[in-house]
């Protein structure tokens, strides 16, 4: 009949989808694999970050330690537990090498993490083992022992304030990898020159959450870890160094935990530390607090 379509050409059409459908098909399979891809890409990132290997992105909470022109950035739990690590150096009156090795190695053996598991029965920040005498399990779970127990071994290697941080960190933990803790050699200079006082205005933390004040938690805080004298009143924390390199160190801490206390404002020397939801902030020049240190909380 007049205008109507041969057969074959109907049964071409019906044989095979339209080109538009095709092109839906493809673009939605191609759709799928992308967000499969991006969701195992965050998967990995975030087991990295987790051991330590990547740095929380710009925009994240984080902690920045920064001394020459190299940055280190950190968590807020890596900063909480690298703040207890080297201020303990601090109370012991070490040297700042100390902190430098120590965290060389909690740097290598968890990603600054404090582990409940490990190779074997090794557990905590430093990896250590009870069955190695370094303690009991509940103990090493414990950032303060187990630190403490690291110090301990520390100084009894012969020479550890001149030999190579690599070789020392080694004699203490004997680990089966003895040169794996130099790649982290110069992060952990910089967070040890910056939390032990060594650096001034090295240390800032971006806290997104506003987070209740604790001016007793952060005072008992620092007197554990640097067997300092604290006042506190109302809402502020008032620590008196006896150098300004120890107030510097009291201050940083400080900062590096305001995401646990609610700390809103640092004072010491000549600077001022204010929280900041949204950016990074800075130590911003203001009053003369000598060494006098004084962290207002929420």
């Amino acid at each position: 009949m007049p205008g109507r379509a041969p057969a074959s050409g109907r049964s071409r059409a019906r044989g095979r989808p339209p080109y538009a459908r095709r092109r839906f098909v493809t673009l939605v399979a191609f759709g799928v694999v992308a967000v499969l891809v991006v969701v195992a890409a965050l998967g990995v990132r975030g087991w990295l970050r987790d051991r330590g290997v990547v740095a929380p992105l710009p925009g994240e909470e984080r902690c920045v330690a920064t001394v020459g022109d190299r940055d280190v950035v950190l968590d807020l739990d890596q900063a909480h537990y690298t703040s207890i690590v080297v201020g303990l150096s601090v109370r012991r009156e070490l040297a700042p090498r100390a902190g430098s090795i120590a965290m060389a190695t909690v740097y290598q053996e968890t990603g600054i993490r404090n582990l409940d598991y490990g190779d074997r029965d090794s557990v905590g920040l430093f990896q250590q083992r009870p069955s190695q005498g370094w303690g009991t399990e509940k103990q090493l779970m414990d950032p303060y022992y187990a630190t403490t127990k690291f110090y301990n071994a520390l100084v009894r290697v012969r020479d550890w304030e001149s030999r190579d941080i690599t070789k020392v960190a080694q004699a203490v933990q004997r680990s089966a990898y003895p040169d794996a803790y130099r790649d982290h050699e110069p992060d952990a200079r910089v967070l040890a020159s910056a939390l032990t006082g060594q650096t001034a205005r090295a240390v800032t933390c971006l806290v997104h959450d506003e987070v209740d004040g604790d001016a007793d938690g952060l005072a008992e805080s620092l007197e554990e870890t640097f067997r300092v004298g604290t006042t506190t009143t109302d809402k502020v924390v008032t620590v008196k160094a006896k150098t300004q390199r120890l107030a510097w160190a009291y201050a940083q801490y400080a900062v590096a935990n305001a995401g646990r206390h609610g700390v809103v404002t640092v004072e010491v020397d000549d600077r001022v530390w204010t929280t900041d939801q949204f950016s990074l902030p800075t130590w911003v020049k203001q009053g003369d607090a000598g060494r006098t240190v004084r962290v207002t909380v929420r």
